[in-house]
């Protein structure tokens, strides 16, 4: 997957606008645009879209810090990039709005792979801590489903915008 120097250029300011959003968002705890950001990026830019996906992930280390917490999220977004990337290319809107909250209330499970290696849960523990984080889940999920609708606007407004720039 060779970039060209705009592509880079792209790539890396589309991973600063996810973080900068993550950010502006923290007032609302598990509200974020990361999934829809996620979706849209896999939408239009293919395999590519792991390229503004792990800018995302790294900066988030960077600021953030490199901690127990942040590895996860080396496999959380690959995830839900993954789901789309099996999706047929005419998928109806309305699923990727329910796959960004389906992400949203999975999320905690898909966390707890990780923190039960980490912290030397066994299964009963990582159900017990999966079954803890459910009402943060659920708020997440909801989010998700509410901010998913912005998906398809942002495909529109990327795709327009390549078109206008290799016109």
């Amino acid at each position: 997957m060779k970039l060209t120097i705009r592509e880079m250029t792209l790539f890396g300011m589309l991973g600063a606008v996810m973080y900068c959003s993550k950010i502006f968002m923290e007032v609302l705890p598990n509200v974020h645009l990361l999934g829809v950001f996620t979706i849209a990026f896999t939408i239009v830019y293919r395999k590519k879209a792991l390229y503004p996906i792990y800018v995302y992930v790294m900066l988030n280390g960077l600021f953030a810090g490199f901690n127990m917490w942040w590895i996860p999220y080396l496999y959380l977004w690959t995830v839900l990039w993954g789901v789309v990337m099996l999706l047929p290319k005419h998928t109806p809107k309305v699923v990727y709005i329910l796959l960004c909250g389906a992400h949203g209330f999975l999320f905690g499970t898909l966390y707890a792979p990780a923190q039960a290696l980490m912290f030397g849960l066994d299964f009963r523990g990582m159900i017990a801590w999966i079954i803890a984080g459910l009402p943060y889940d659920c708020v997440h999920g909801v989010a998700n489903l509410f901010v998913g609708i912005l998906i398809a606007p942002m495909v529109s407004l990327l795709r327009r915008l390549d078109k206008v720039v290799y016109e």
